[in-house]
């Protein structure tokens, strides 16, 4: 049996991927959605928004009360319950089922993301804690650029149940490697959930809150409106739109890997620098939007910097509550999706209000206030590394 860390690192990330795969893989196929249960897009759109908002939710209180479960079956527990649902959505007889079935498992979204990043961190030693979770990171860059076109091709060429089909066979062939080849994962000291919340006291982790939503919120600010800025503002074809899609995802998996290196060698440093090299980054996109060589060049490197921001959000949080791994991740997973919401609404609002380019502008208030915020936690995550160290 195969138990090597690299390999249950792969598997982990794997779940990741089937997890966000059934959370954004549907933004590809909403038309086909609001056809067949004959309801208007904006309506069957609440597949992705109520997916977000029980994410929202439980992410601060779930992975707490799975915190003393061994971990191998609370991921099999979850990756099951997705499975379930995945099965009901092909063939739910009406949009308020097919809504059920999604909306139960995404409460248990958190769960799982929480417990993957702990184990990946606990299987290696905790300065290359980083450099693991970094890994597990892939399959969210995989689930959120690979699932959406693999979904909608599939959509396209064959029907929509079999679109649906491929949530579902994810999902069971993460079930079934976590089954067969992760070990058992037994919480060796439990600890109580209010010792657990308890870290909501301390004020580094509320400035690392801070600091990750403001940062989130202007990943997504732009990001949100990825395909529509290249078709309005760059004039690119939806075929080319696309390629840039595979070249963001592409240029992301390398973004893991860096980031988990620096991240472990020069974690402070990084956060600080971050959101200043994102912020020249959206003002270049911002002048040279309209030239399209150019924006090829720029969108590899707003690929990079986009999963960095999400394994730097993570750091922040979850290293400014090490005694409480599950629920400082449950954290993470929950201020992310606030950050997603209300960058993806701001954006949307500039746009509206003075068009698509101007949807820059958004993400660089939101970058600029996640810099404030950085530099308030920077000293904050000092003076607490040390009181940890002696």
């Amino acid at each position: 049996m195969i138990k090597s860390k690299a390999f249950i690192i792969l598997i982990l990330a794997f779940g990741i991927f089937g997890i966000i795969n059934t959370e954004m893989g549907v933004i590809g196929i909403l038309p086909q959605l609001a056809q067949y249960y004959d309801i208007s897009v904006s309506t069957a759109g609440l597949l992705v928004s109520l997916f977000a908002l029980a994410v929202a939710i439980s992410g601060p209180f779930l992975p707490l009360l799975f915190s003393g479960m061994n971990r191998k079956k609370a991921m099999l527990l979850v990756i099951g319950i997705f499975i379930i649902g995945n099965i009901v959505s092909i063939f739910a007889p009406n949009f308020t089922v097919a809504l059920i079935a999604r909306i139960v498992p995404a409460f248990l979204h958190p769960v799982y993301f929480s417990l993957a990043f702990t184990a990946a961190a606990s299987s290696v030693s905790q300065d290359q804690a980083p450099k693991a979770i970094g890994k597990v990171f892939m399959g969210v860059t995989a689930g959120m650029v690979i699932g959406i076109p693999i979904t909608s091709f599939i959509a396209n060429v064959s029907t929509l149940q079999l679109a649906l089909l491929f949530f579902a066979i994810v999902n069971i062939i993460t079930f079934l490697a976590i089954l067969f080849f992760v070990p058992s994962m037994p919480v060796k000291e439990k600890m109580s959930y209010g010792s657990q919340v308890s870290v909501l006291k301390k004020p580094v982790l509320w400035m690392a809150i801070f600091s990750a939503i403001f940062i989130l919120s202007g990943m997504y600010a732009a990001y949100s409106f990825f395909a529509e800025y290249l078709e309005s503002v760059t004039g690119m074809s939806g075929g080319l739109i696309s390629l840039m899609l595979v070249l963001f995802g592409l240029t992301g998996v390398a973004g893991n890997l860096l980031a988990g290196k620096l991240i472990t060698n020069h974690a402070l440093k990084t956060v600080v620098v971050f959101p200043i090299i994102f912020g020249v980054l959206y003002l270049i996109v911002y002048l040279l939007g309209s030239f399209t060589v150019p924006m090829v060049i720029l969108i590899a490197l707003w690929g990079v910097l986009f999963t960095f921001g999400l394994n730097i959000s993570q750091y922040m949080i979850t290293s400014s509550a090490p005694e409480a791994p599950d629920f400082s991740n449950g954290l993470f997973v929950a201020f992310a999706n606030l950050g997603v919401t209300i960058g993806t609404i701001v954006g949307g609002a500039f746009i509206s209000g003075m068009g698509t380019q101007s949807v820059m502008w958004s993400a660089l208030l939101f970058l600029t206030l996640g810099f404030v915020a950085v530099l308030f936690f920077v000293p904050l995550a000092r003076k607490d590394y040390k009181r940890i160290a002696n």
